[in-house]
């Protein structure tokens, strides 16, 4: 038993168990509101699209800081995406959300190294800013993406750009020194410096690569949801905690060698959760109590205590 645990299919084979059970009890309770093929197809969509922005943050998370400006981004990319596809087509809809995300990142990186302060307190007064150029860009209003250019939203071009963003993802952790030098970092930061890892610039390099998922994720969200309304007062700070989320699930089980997987998976079973409670008749509000009571309970899980440590 204790070799099996040390598989590194062990953990995956767990996630997997979880995501079955979860179907199988909610499937029981409500029989005919929940589960259908294509009940899980939709469930699936926007698994997908969390989970892109969960590979993003794991670049971050895994060595320590953390992103609260990932609605923002998201937001804003999504509008410029929007607005852009309407004078380039496709194009714009790719390459401007793209480039927005990974600027958006890059500034995150360079302000968090460059003001020496805590990670959480400059995205969320970032994300004020991102949230201000939102409303800028489009005067209050909402916009909404031509239905000329909403592929990216269904069966099959999602699940290919998805796919696309997770085998980048685990290309980049497993065979790139970025990778190598993001666990090094993660592992004991103290450590990685001495033997010669230039800790601030792959922790810049971290929020970057961490915009551009963001940006592939705005692709995704406002095909999926095809319409978008500016963030303002932090209102954006919602859509951090789903991807969130499956960043913990990977953390927890990247000892596995699979943090991308368990991702994915893990964003499954969340979308379980929140649609299992719905289908039961819950209000749509129980999915902020499966957010918090889940936050809590994956990084309970994930993190470890260190004896004597004051607690901040």
């Amino acid at each position: 038993m204790k070799k099996l645990k040390q598989s590194q299919y062990y953990g995956i084979g767990l996630l997997v168990l979880m995501l079955v059970v979860f179907w199988a009890v909610f499937k029981v309770l409500a029989p005919t509101t929940f589960g259908s093929p294509a009940k899980l197809a939709t469930y699936m969509k926007s698994a997908l699209i969390y989970a892109v922005g969960g590979c993003g943050l794991y670049f971050i998370c895994v060595m320590g800081p953390f992103d609260m400006s990932v609605g923002a981004n998201i937001v804003l990319s999504s509008i410029i995406a929007c607005n852009a596809s309407e004078k380039f087509g496709y194009a714009g809809l790719i390459i401007a959300p793209l480039i927005c995300g990974t600027i958006i990142g890059l500034i995150n990186g360079v302000v968090y190294i460059k003001l020496h302060i805590s990670s959480l307190i400059v995205t969320c007064a970032l994300s004020l800013i991102y949230e201000a150029f939102s409303v800028y860009a489009t005067n209050g209003k909402n916009v909404i993406l031509s239905t000329d250019y909403r592929a990216f939203g269904d069966y099959p071009v999602n699940l290919i750009l998805a796919l696309i963003a997770y085998l980048l993802c685990a290309f980049i952790l497993k065979y790139t020194k970025i990778g190598t030098y993001t666990y090094a970092i993660g592992s004991n930061e103290v450590v990685a410096k001495n033997m010669g890892v230039n800790v601030s610039k792959y922790k810049i390099v971290a929020f970057t690569l961490a915009g551009f998922f963001f940006g592939l994720q705005a692709i995704l969200t406002i095909s999926f949801g095809t319409s978008m309304t500016s963030a303002s007062n932090l209102s954006s700070m919602s859509r951090n905690f789903t991807p969130l989320m499956g960043t913990f699930f990977g953390l927890a089980f990247k000892k596995y060698g699979h943090p991308v997987i368990a991702i994915v998976i893990g964003e499954m079973i969340i979308q379980l959760m929140f649609n299992g409670f719905v289908a039961l008749g819950a209000p749509t509000t129980i999915q902020n109590v499966v957010t918090g009571v889940a936050l809590l309970v994956i990084v309970a899980l994930t993190t470890k205590p260190v004896k004597g440590l004051v607690v901040k």
